[in-house]
C-alpha cells in the first residue's frame, strides 16, 4: 500500500519543502520608506520625528514600549488615542516615527491628522 502511495506523496512533500522558510532572519526588517498611507496631509508633524520631538509636541507619552528595535509611544487625550511606531533608519541611528495609528477612546477609527491636531492642543493647554 505504501508503495502505491509513494509516487503521490513525493511531489506533495517536495512542494511543501519549497514553501517552508529557511529560518528566522538574523536582523529584523527596518522600514526604509514611508508607506503610501503615511503621506497624508497633516501627518508630517509626526512622521519622521524622534521621541524627543514627539514629547515636545504632545507632552510625555502615556505608554512607552519596546520590541526589538521598534519603539511604540502612545499619547492619550480626551478626543483620541495616537499610537506612534519608531524604527531606526539604519543600525545605530536614532529611531523615528515611520507609522502611526489613531482611534477614539471607544476604539473606533478617527482621522490621524485630526487626532494629531487634538493632541497638539492638549499639550498647549495650561
Amino acid at each position: 500500500m505504501i508503495r502505491r502511495l509513494a509516487p503521490l506523496l513525493l511531489p506533495a512533500l517536495a512542494l511543501a519543502a519549497c514553501s517552508t522558510p529557511s529560518g528566522p532572519s538574523s536582523t529584523p526588517a527596518v522600514p526604509s520608506e514611508k508607506p503610501a498611507n503615511m503621506r497624508e496631509a497633516g501627518l508630517e508633524r509626526v512622521i519622521g520625528k524622534t521621541a524627543a520631538q514627539l514629547t515636545a509636541l504632545f507632552g510625555p507619552a502615556d505608554l512607552d514600549g519596546h520590541e526589538g528595535q521598534a519603539r511604540k509611544l502612545q499619547f492619550v487625550g480626551p478626543v483620541c488615542v495616537l499610537d506612534t511606531y519608531l524604527y531606526p533608519s539604519k543600525t545605530g541611528a536614532e529611531p523615528v516615527v515611520t507609522y502611526i495609528d489613531a482611534r477614539l477612546p471607544s476604539g473606533d477609527d478617527i482621522d490621524r491628522a485630526s487626532c494629531i491636531a487634538a493632541l497638539s492642543r492638549r499639550a498647549a493647554a495650561p
